[in-house]
C-alpha cells in the first residue's frame, strides 16, 4: 500500500524536576543544600532514510512521545538526560504544522535530520541555595507529513495509455498491468540503467480531465510530478479507447498547468505508444502535423523504439537545470 499523506502528533519529553535536598551529619545539623538538577527530556528528531518509500508505517502509529528527563537527587546528582526519539521518513517528505499550515521542514537528501519538537530543560536543584524549579514541558504539536516522490522522470498520460507496460519494459519496476483503466493506483518507481549511468522514473496513475481538482485519482498524485526534472508524456496513438491522441495531449498538459504553472515549462519527451496497432500510423501522421516537438513512436509491448526513447530521455536529463 502506498501512503503519501498522514497526520501525526508529537510530544517532546519533559525535563526532570530539580531536587530539594540537604546534606546532614553530626557536624552539619543545619544541612547543606545538595539537590541536583533535573535531566533534559528527549527531542523529537526526523531523519530521511533512503530505505523508505512510503508513509505506510504512520497509518498504524500516529502518536510519538519522547521520554522525560530523570529527576535530580541528593548529593548533587543531576538527573539523566533522555535519549532523543528518532523518526525515520522517506526522502521527499514535507512536514507542515497542522494548525498553521506552515512548512517546518523538507527532507530531500538521505541522512538529513531536523528537530521537530524540542525537549524541556531540567529544573534546578537547591545546590548553592538556589530556588528549586520543576522541569520545563516538552514542545507538543500536530504535524502533517506529505510525501513527494523524488524521481528524475515522471511518466504521465491518460489511463490505459500503456505507462505501466513501458515502465516494466525499460526499468527494474514491476507494476500491475491489465487491460482496463486505473490499474495503477499508486506511483511506482523504477531505475533505468543505460551504459554506465542510470535514472529514476515514476509511473503516475492515469490522469483525466479535472485531475487538478481531484477527479479520478486526481491531485493526490499530481504532486509527485513537481520534483521531476523531465516529463515523459505517453500518448495512446491507436485511439482504441475512443479518444483522439491530440485531444489527450492537450488535456494532460492543461491539467499539469492548472495544478502547477511551473509544470507548463517543464521539459517533455513525447512517446507515441501502441504503434503496433491499427490506425496508429495514420493518427501519428495527423498528430505530427499539429505539434512542434519531436515525437518518439514506440510500442511498449513489443519494445520497438525504446532505445531511441531512452536516449532522448538521457539527453534531456543531461541538459536539465533548475
Amino acid at each position: 500500500m502506498f501512503i503519501d499523506e498522514v497526520r501525526i502528533h508529537v510530544k517532546a519529553g519533559d525535563g526532570g524536576n530539580g531536587c530539594y535536598s540537604f546534606y546532614r551529619d553530626k557536624y552539619q545539623r543545619r544541612g547543606i543544600p545538595d539537590g541536583g538538577n533535573g535531566g533534559r527530556g528527549a527531542d523529537i528528531i526526523v531523519v530521511a532514510d533512503s530505505n523508505l518509500l512510503t508513509l505506510l508505517d504512520f497509518q498504524y502509529r500516529r502518536h510519538f512521545r519522547g521520554s522525560n528527563g530523570k529527576h535530580g537527587s541528593g548529593k548533587n546528582k543531576t538527573g539523566k538526560d533522555a535519549a532523543d526519539l528518532i523518526i525515520k521518513l522517506p526522502p521527499g517528505t514535507i512536514i507542515r504544522d497542522a494548525r498553521t499550515d506552515c512548512c517546518l521542514a523538507e527532507l530531500i537528501f538521505p541522512g538529513e535530520r531536523v528537530i521537530l519538537a524540542r525537549a524541556g530543560k531540567g529544573g534546578r536543584g537547591n545546590t548553592g541555595n538556589r530556588t528549586v524549579t520543576k522541569g520545563e514541558p516538552g514542545q507538543e504539536r500536530d504535524l502533517i507529513l506529505e510525501l513527494k516522490l523524488i524521481a528524475d522522470v515522471g511518466i504521465v498520460g491518460f489511463p490505459n495509455a500503456g505507462k505501466s507496460t513501458l515502465v516494466s519494459a525499460i526499468s527494474n519496476a514491476h507494476p500491475q498491468i491489465a487491460a482496463y483503466p486505473f490499474t495503477t493506483k499508486a506511483p511506482v518507481l523504477g531505475v533505468v540503467r543505460i551504459d554506465d549511468s542510470s535514472f529514476v522514473v515514476a509511473d503516475i496513475p492515469g490522469l483525466i480531465q479535472g485531475s487538478h481538482q481531484g477527479r479520478g485519482l486526481g491531485d493526490k498524485f499530481l504532486r509527485h510530478i513537481e520534483r521531476t526534472k523531465l516529463i515523459l508524456h505517453v500518448i495512446d496513438m491507436s485511439g482504441t479507447e475512443g479518444r483522439d491522441p491530440w485531444d489527450d495531449y492537450q488535456a494532460i498538459n492543461k491539467e499539469l498547468a492548472l495544478f502547477n504553472k511551473q509544470l507548463r515549462r517543464r521539459k517533455q519527451v513525447i512517446a507515441a505508444n501502441k504503434m503496433d496497432l491499427e490506425q496508429s500510423q495514420e493518427n501519428l501522421i495527423r498528430f505530427k502535423q499539429r505539434i512542434k516537438h519531436r515525437v518518439y513512436p514506440i510500442s511498449a509491448l513489443t519494445k520497438e523504439g525504446l532505445e531511441d526513447l531512452i536516449e532522448a530521455i538521457k539527453k534531456g536529463l543531461s541538459t536539465y537545470c533548475n
